[in-house]
């Protein structure tokens, strides 16, 4: 019985993000002409986040770019904005709204079309670069989540010329990695790992 429980808590924590036995945790790193980005996944939202590292692991988000970007607002990103990428998409996920994520400058999180179920396209992902957060997204999109290196670079993004749209003129190609670091590397950055 307790091997089995030994064996639960170790799957669980190596699929769900935690230190793993070479002490490292898996975080997205996300590169652009302008610079790359480090995005913490939060474990309290296993759905959004397993499905955002299988589809960077499977390669998806090479064909996509930053398509919205809007300063003091968001940097968008992932699967276009149409019926394809949201109301009629593979990708529709289920809300994960935990009441500790919250809207913060560098939160990341799942866009959506407006839905009665508030259903996430797990294709599309935004970063928030309102400076003082933009509380009306709370418990309406799901945040699996947050730039902890690289808003520097978000500044970039959305300084960028765009068309009526929002969608920067010069494309902001995504190539997107998980890679495994250190907790000193991580806390390098100023980030507090989430216990």
């Amino acid at each position: 019985m307790i091997i089995r429980k030994l064996l639960l808590a170790f799957l669980l924590c190596t699929s769900s993000g935690c230190a793993s036995l070479s002490g490292t945790y898996q975080v997205a790193r996300i590169s652009t002409r302008l610079g790359d980005l480090y995005v913490w996944l939060y474990e309290e939202v296993p759905v959004h986040r397993e499905y955002f590292i299988n589809l960077t692991n499977s390669r998806y988000f090479d064909d996509f770019s930053f398509n919205r970007v809007i300063e003091g607002f968001v940097a968008q990103g992932g699967c276009p904005d149409t019926p394809e990428g949201f109301a009629y998409s593979i990708h529709l996920l289920q809300p994960e709204f935990r009441p500790q994520l919250r809207h913060a400058y560098g939160t990341f999180a799942a866009g959506r079309d407006n839905n009665p179920g508030k259903l996430s396209a797990g294709c599309q992902f935004y970063v928030v670069h309102a400076a003082n957060g933009i509380a009306r997204l709370d418990d309406n999109y799901t945040i699996y989540g947050f730039v902890f290196s690289g808003m520097e670079v978000v500044d970039k993004i959305v300084a960028v010329e765009t068309d009526e749209s929002d969608e920067p003129l010069e494309i902001i190609n995504l190539d997107i990695d998980i890679i495994n670091m250190t907790p000193a590397e991580i806390e390098a950055s100023g980030f507090r790992i989430p216990e």
